[in-house]
């Protein structure tokens, strides 16, 4: 009897031991691909931007960026880049970094995996077209997204999936700009990735001319994505 529990004692630490390291490893391979923020022992934050390109306010978001010379991260749907490339292109040009959001904006977990990549390469063509780089950034609209096969196809297409941190303003429900300043400026954190949009929600523009001076009062370094992993 004892011997009979012995072995079954040893199977089950057996069982333990291989589940930790399966889950373990599944952790270490999603780092790999997920990037949900950077380093939190340096003031850095990186401002995103998702669903544009916008004639309008992408413009008026590039103005303010520029105005405090900072540099952020535009996740473009491609069927908008089809619409309105010019704001594309000059954000290209003058430094930003540009992402892949998929061509017509679907909850991807509607998809199968092969409408999925045609998704995000029929975004990557129009984005190589106008700006001439590979985009290596992707963000599923909504965060939506079924993770094992997004982190399958993201690793295949030579892609990192980038969400963002805890802060999301919702700015696209369009709430008082002072609102939405005061929420990022509240909860920020070293190495947090801010989920903002270019598209349909008019006073981002002025709440990004609220905060960025004061956090830069505060210390806080505004850079890309790609820089704050890379830092």
């Amino acid at each position: 009897m004892f011997k009979y529990k012995k072995i079954t004692l040893i199977i089950t630490l057996v069982l333990v031991f291989l589940g930790n390291s399966f889950i373990y490893a599944s952790s270490i391979n999603d780092e790999e691909v997920f990037i949900r923020n950077g380093s939190r022992n340096k003031k850095l934050i990186a401002l995103t931007f998702d669903d544009g390109p916008h004639p309008k306010e992408t413009n008026q978001v590039l103005d303010v960026l520029n105005k405090y010379n900072v540099k952020g991260t535009f996740f473009i749907a491609g069927k908008h880049a089809n619409w309105y490339p010019e704001p594309l292109v000059r954000a290209s040009k003058e430094g930003h970094e540009i992402g892949n959001h998929t061509f017509n904006h679907p909850d991807i977990t509607h998809l199968t995996n092969t409408q999925l990549e045609e998704e995000i390469l029929k975004c990557e063509e129009i984005l190589v077209k106008l700006t001439g780089k590979k985009p290596q950034l992707f963000r599923p609209p909504y965060g939506s997204y079924k993770q094992e096969e997004l982190a399958s196809i993201a690793k295949k297409l030579n892609y990192k999936i980038v969400l963002w941190t805890s802060v999301d303003a919702r700015d696209w429900q369009n709430p008082e700009a002072e609102i939405i300043a005061n929420k990022i400026m509240n909860n920020a954190k070293n190495g947090d990735i801010i989920l903002l949009h270019d598209y349909a929600t008019n006073n981002t523009v002025d709440a990004l001319d609220i905060l960025i001076p004061k956090m830069i009062e505060q210390g806080f370094e505004f850079v890309t994505v790609s820089q704050i992993i890379d830092k």
